[in-house]
């Protein structure tokens, strides 16, 4: 129950670690004295020899002894914080770091809900293990060889032998529940993730749930799931308190036997009463390091089994280093016979090849899981290729540096993201450098700066995810942003979905005129938002049905030519309605 991967990984902690040994040790020894002082106390006062002095004497040593006990706990608290404060930050940088490595292709080893609980819960627990676990189990073996050596000295070799015999049942008796245990706390840990994620899910689409009345259904489903990790967590509670009865057993009958040995000894006069008292109020101190241990082992395996699941995430295969950047010019892209699907699962995009030439307005238009917004993904880096090749500027898109990538692609999304903070602040994300007047020009042309300035300005705060701002506001934000960071290559995937006319044809007239001086590729259900497109690539189950302009899809692709029949219809009747 000691991995010497959390040891390697943080070796600042062991400085802290051994500091807490050293001051458990020093509070033994201190609480040593004490006994002693008192047990000279009843053996001088059992033989009538005890004297104002000595009274006096001892007094001024117990006080002396439990100033020292009272730093010495202090010091131990304190150490155990600085152990685990390292831990905490070191584990956190390095699954933050590996996020950063493993880049856009993360979601591929873990979900969000997993690492959020591996970050915070899971790092949790290794603050236990460093802080309580790890200083007891050095602590617990050093302890009792010390009090063998202070009962020997003591008078009596015999019952510091048999006390120090009895010591190991104590881990024996956690190493026969170790091996369950720990399959019980691995079981427990991924209930737990699971628990998380469904709760993270049915949180974030909640309006979802409430639209459809599928609340009551997904409420029976988290009951279910909570009542699974009810039951795990009882077996693991209960595994803990057979442990705890077992060592208890171990514990104070040995102790028990040792009392009783001593006063056997004293009964037969081969040791004295300060000797047979000191043994006696001491022999409970043989086995409590070893109990409390014992106490820490849930802790332990708690920690064991969340440091499985983190340096799991952080073995993940990693993409090589890409040191490949994009040039200023030649930007097209190519697509060719790709093919790719998620998690072995059927297949989404099947032999994809297209090309969009630098300065091009390209459309990419289909129902609904035809695959549009996987394309956006694998030109974002999003998704490993595994089958056909994507090239922009003529360089593989898997050997590109993302910070080269981002800096030529701007996404803009149906669900952009903004942080908590002002309206500046969100702004400034894109372009750091970027004046306020800058700022307002850019709002003046998504046509937002009116709302703003009725406001509090850029200084209007926005909640979490712009929650305080409508659909048609928040992408227009969304937009006056992506303009502001000049990007080379614009991709708006859905971006005017699900918002009110108004905003659409703002957004609209917006990127026509991007058109005109950047790589625009624009994915839409909407055939409307596209004809103006130099090329449309329409897509049917991840096939290509057709490409060209408007004009020719029409009169080339009966898919493309259907889809805009009965969307004039719909639109033709929505007018007449």
């Amino acid at each position: 129950m000691f991995d010497k991967r959390l040891m390697a990984m943080c070796p600042e902690s062991k400085k802290y670690i051994a500091l807490n040994i050293i001051c458990q040790w020093t509070e033994l020894l201190m609480n040593a004295v004490m006994i002693y002082c008192i047990a000279s106390l009843v053996g001088r006062l059992y033989i009538r020899e005890l004297s104002q002095q000595d009274i006096a004497l001892y007094g001024l040593a117990l006080l002396a002894t439990l100033i020292v006990r009272f730093f010495m706990t202090r010091a131990t608290i304190r150490m155990s914080y600085l152990a685990s404060k390292t831990v905490k930050r070191v584990m956190r940088e390095q699954i933050y770091k590996k996020i950063l490595r493993l880049g856009n292709t993360y979601r591929e080893h873990a979900t969000t809900a997993e690492l959020v609980q591996e970050s915070v819960d899971g790092v949790e627990q290794l603050e236990s293990y460093f802080g309580q676990y790890v200083p007891q189990f050095f602590y617990a073996f050093i302890a009792p060889v010390t009090l063998f050596v202070m009962f020997g000295i003591a008078g009596s070799f015999k019952v510091a032998g048999v006390l120090l015999v009895c010591v190991p049942l104590i881990p024996g008796a956690i190493m026969m529940v170790q091996k369950i245990a720990k399959k019980i706390l691995a079981k427990y840990w991924d209930q737990y993730a699971k628990l998380g994620s469904t709760f993270l899910e049915n949180l974030q689409g909640m309006t979802t749930l409430k639209i459809y009345r599928a609340d009551a259904f997904k409420n029976e489903q988290m009951n279910a799931e909570s009542e699974n990790f009810r039951r795990v967590t009882m077996k693991v509670l209960t595994m803990q308190l057979n442990s705890i009865i077992i060592m208890d057993f171990f514990a104070y009958g040995g102790a028990a036997l040792g009392i009783a040995l001593a006063g056997k000894e004293f009964i037969d006069g081969e040791i004295s009463l300060q000797s047979t008292v000191f043994m006696i109020l001491l022999s409970a101190d043989f086995f409590l390091p070893m109990r409390r241990l014992g106490s820490y082992f849930h802790v332990a395996m708690n920690g064991m089994a969340a440091s499985d699941r983190i340096f799991r995430f952080l073995s993940e295969d990693e993409p090589k280093e890409k040191d490949l950047v994009l040039p200023e010019q030649g930007l097209d892209i190519q697509l060719e016979n790709i093919d790719f699907k998620y998690d072995d699962a059927k297949e989404v995009l099947s032999d994809i090849s297209m090309e969009m030439p630098e300065g091009s307005f390209t459309g990419i238009v289909g129902e609904s899981g035809s695959g549009k917004s996987t394309i956006a993904s694998l030109i974002m880096g999003k998704n490993s290729i595994e089958h056909g090749s994507l090239t922009i500027a003529g360089k593989k898109i898997n050997e590109v540096n993302e910070e080269s990538l981002f800096r030529t692609i701007n996404y803009v999304g149906i669900n952009s993201t903004f942080f908590k903070g002002t309206v500046r602040d969100n702004l400034l994300l894109a372009d750091g450098s970027a004046t306020d007047e800058k700022l307002w020009q850019v709002l003046s042309q998504c046509n937002i700066d009116a709302f703003f300035r009725e406001e509090k300005g850029l200084d209007t705060e926005l909640t979490e995810n712009a929650g305080n701002l409508s659909g048609g506001q928040r992408q227009r934000l969304a937009l006056a942003r992506a303009i502001l960071h000049n990007a080379k290559i614009y991709i708006f995937d859905e971006a005017t979905s699900n918002i009110d006319i108004t905003s659409e044809e703002i957004i609209l007239e917006e990127i026509r005129k991007l058109a005109k001086t950047k790589t625009v590729i624009v994915i839409t259900h909407r055939l409307a938002n596209v004809i103006d497109a130099d090329r449309i690539y329409c897509l049917e189950s991840g096939h290509i049905a057709g490409a060209g302009t408007h004009k020719e899809l029409l009169d080339s692709c009966d898919v493309y030519k259907n889809l805009w029949t009965t969307q004039r219809e719909l639109e033709e009747f929505g007018k007449e309605a």
